[in-house]
C-alpha cells in the first residue's frame, strides 16, 4: 500500500475524563495514532476541550480503557510518546481546565491551539481527524 499522506493530525475533542466512557472513548485515537506510525506516518495528536485533562499529571493512570481494565490511557500515552507521536494541548483548553498545581505529563511536546490545528489541515500532505 502506497501512503500519500505523510502527516496525520488526530484531533481529541469528545472522549476526555469527564465524558461518561471518556477513556473507553480515548482508546480509539491512540490505536490510530500507532497504527499510522507502525506504516511509518508522522502523527501529531492534538487535545481540545477537557481532553486536555489526559495530559495532566495523575489522571490518565486512573482511566482504564476496557472493561477487562488491562490497560489505562497513560499506558496508550507512553506507548504513543515512545513511537514518536507528538502530544499538543490546546492552551485555551488547558487554561480552561487545569486546576491549580496540576502539572502536565512528561510527554507533552510544547502547547498548540486552533490556528495550530487549522493550519495543519491546509499543508501539503496532512491530514486530519476528529475524535
Amino acid at each position: 500500500m502506497t501512503v500519500q499522506s505523510q502527516r496525520l493530525v488526530l484531533v481529541l475533542w469528545s472522549c476526555g475524563p469527564d465524558q461518561p466512557g471518556g477513556a473507553r472513548l480515548a482508546a480509539a485515537p491512540f490505536v490510530y495514532a500507532l497504527a499510522a506510525r507502525a506504516m511509518e506516518i508522522e502523527v501529531e495528536m492534538h487535545f481540545t476541550s477537557n481532553t486536555v485533562r489526559w495530559l495532566l499529571d495523575d489522571v490518565a493512570e486512573r482511566a482504564h480503557t476496557d472493561a477487562r481494565r488491562s490497560k489505562t490511557v497513560a499506558q496508550f500515552i507512553s506507548e504513543v510518546s515512545d513511537a514518536g507521536v507528538r502530544l499538543v494541548p490546546c492552551a485555551m483548553a488547558l487554561a480552561e481546565h487545569r486546576r491549580p498545581g496540576e502539572g502536565l505529563r512528561a510527554e507533552v511536546n510544547g502547547q498548540g491551539g486552533a490556528a495550530t490545528v487549522i493550519g495543519a489541515t491546509f499543508e501539503p500532505n496532512t491530514r486530519t481527524l476528529v475524535f
